[in-house]
């Protein structure tokens, strides 16, 4: 008898296992073959496990980009694997290779292969090669290509609105939303172009005149934050662009298929115009932003992000002599005066504290409630969070009221802070828990019982926390809206017009944004959007946030045949 070598043997083995696989055997067919295999040694039990378990685990490992469910995906040019660094062409990153994680599932939609320090450079030198050409075309030029870009995004808001919704993880109206903001501030900018300039100013001189003209400063780096991920770089271009700069992008790792998604869609527009690349990307982590933050042809930094993290790039761009546009934490409150109108306060209060699962930088994380209607108040606040908790769902799911938070690490904040809070003698009114389904979900939780300057109130939890205050009097409220080191957003309910013109006034809110008889989380596009303090002092979007991507040039014009002195000199 000839014994068939170890060798022999397991290479036959091997092929039949791999005729498991084929589509044309019956499933009792499969299972006789199996049976068999399993058979003819204990040694072959390993053997397949390695070789199944290897396929399985591929077939098994399904990215949400490859499920028909998925499909928008595709429509906007996303793939299982996706280059995360453009400079005029796509390229594939030579740093690490990051999987985007569906917070509403735990699921990964797909890979971003992101940007190491030299792809970075390449970046770089095509941004301020671009400009050199950008700057010479005139502004309504610009303005005209910023509008194509609107246009673009029009025809991908649903799909891209879907993305940043399932990748971000706020609901499906919010992500359409967002999108929204970003043809609008393209609008926006298109007037802009034919508007933007400075003052002529009369001159002490005969026949002199003093005027003013604003020109472009350069490359301009925006790094953006998780819970924006394509408004706020939208906020940056669309002024940026029609100014004259260029525009290096490096979005949050958690969310890179936002920020390639939204780079194709302006890609495609610059290339049909073709233009240089005046918008470039580079996907990355910390080191990339540090050294975006250190490379002098950077010439404005817009950085939205962490108190902590914004210090560290303000500090930076001012060692460089470099610019910085500062979009950072809040710690917003909403004040409910006596003579509010309380039915409209209680809508506020209740998409301000709870919207995006309460990841927005203007989300209300205090309610300062005068004490005759407080009871009242966070009673019926009570009943309506209790009843949210029938629309918690997928972000993609039309029913959605209330999604997840963006990840593991949020639901650490969430409950670690609620232990806090109640360990110094919070009172949890409703929630406090985390929700027991696949993703990443947490109960929304009103605390109260504390002192209104307790720490854990004055630090900013990105999170769906709110804490509730009984306070006396207009003057008491606005003193405790102004204790936190924050300030972005405020919002005062009242029907007394004396209080809200000292609500505005100097004796009233020292944030950025002021608000009266809406809620303080959101904002339009036509105003500046930023706070003071803490908060960084930047201001994007509308009305002249435009002159922070410009750099000002005084300009006097002698139109006479004299040469006159300032002030009257006489040097002889």
């Amino acid at each position: 008898m000839v014994r068939e070598s170890p060798v022999t043997s397991c290479q036959q083995d091997l092929l039949l296992t791999g005729s498991l696989f084929r589509t044309d055997y019956s499933i009792y067919s499969v299972f006789r073959m199996l049976t068999a295999l399993l058979q003819r040694a204990p040694k072959l039990t390993n053997v397949f496990y390695q070789v199944t378990g290897a396929r399985f685990a591929s077939s098994m490992a399904t990215y949400l980009v490859e499920e028909e469910k998925y499909s928008f995906l595709k429509d906007l040019g996303l793939q299982r694997v996706n280059s995360g660094v453009y400079d005029g062409e796509w390229l594939a990153g030579n740093a690490s290779t990051v999987k985007s994680i569906d917070p509403g599932s735990g699921r990964v939609i797909a890979e971003v292969t992101t940007g190491s320090e030299k792809d970075l450079e390449r970046c770089l030198s095509a941004g301020v090669a671009a400009f050199e050409e950008w700057k010479k075309l005139p502004a309504p030029f610009r303005g005209e290509i910023v509008r194509q870009i609107g246009d673009e995004l029009r025809k991908f808001r649903d799909p891209l609105g879907k993305l940043v919704a399932l990748e971000m993880g706020k609901i499906l109206p919010e992500g359409v939303g967002e999108v929204q903001e970003f043809v609008d501030i393209c609008d926006y900018a298109v007037g802009l172009s034919r508007m933007f300039g400075g003052f002529v100013f009369p001159s002490e001189r005969p026949q002199h005149t003093i005027i003013e003209k604003w020109n472009p400063l350069g490359l301009v780096g925006v790094i953006s934050a998780f819970n924006f991920p394509c408004a706020v770089f939208g906020w940056n271009t669309a002024i940026a662009l029609t100014i004259g700069n260029t525009v290096l992008w490096k979005g949050a790792p958690s969310t890179s298929l936002v920020s390639v998604a939204t780079t194709k869609i302006v890609a495609d527009v610059i290339k049909r115009n073709n233009l240089p690349p005046i918008v470039t990307l580079c996907q990355g982590g910390d080191e990339i932003g540090k050294q975006m933050v250190k490379d002098e042809r950077v010439k404005l930094m817009s950085f939205t992000g962490s108190t902590a993290v914004g210090r560290t790039v303000g500090v930076e761009m001012q060692r460089r002599f470099g610019r910085c546009l500062l979009e950072l934490g809040g710690n917003n409150a909403l004040i409910i005066n006596e003579d509010a109108p309380q039915e409209m306060a209680l809508d506020a209060a209740f998409f301000g504290c709870i919207g995006t699962a309460g990841q927005r930088c203007t989300t209300t994380r205090r309610l300062i409630i005068h004490e005759k209607l407080y009871d009242n108040f966070v009673q019926k606040l009570v009943k309506r969070y209790n009843n949210l908790m029938q629309r918690v769902g997928h972000p993609l799911e039309q029913s959605t009221l209330y999604g997840p938070v963006h990840n593991q690490q949020a639901v650490d904040n969430y409950m670690q802070t609620v232990q806090e809070a109640v360990s110094l003698g919070g009172k949890v009114e409703c929630g406090g828990k985390v929700i027991q389904r696949p993703g990443f979900y947490v109960e929304p939780t009103i605390i109260s019982n504390l002192p209104h300057d307790a720490p854990v109130v004055k630090r900013e939890t990105f999170a769906p926390i709110v804490y509730v205050f009984k306070t006396k009097n207009l003057k008491e409220a606005i003193s405790w809206n102004n204790e936190v080191d924050q300030g972005l957003s405020s919002s005062l309910f009242t029907n007394n017009i004396q209080s809200a013109f000292q609500w505005i006034g100097e004796n009233g809110s020292d944030c950025g944004i002021v608000n009266i008889n809406t809620s303080p989380s959101g904002a339009e596009i036509g105003g500046a959007f930023g706070g003071e303090k803490h908060t960084g002092g930047g201001r994007e979007s509308g009305s002249d946030s435009w002159k922070q991507y410009a750099r000002r040039s005084t300009i006097t014009v002698n139109h006479s045949t004299e040469l006159p002195l300032a002030q009257g000199i006489v040097f002889e």
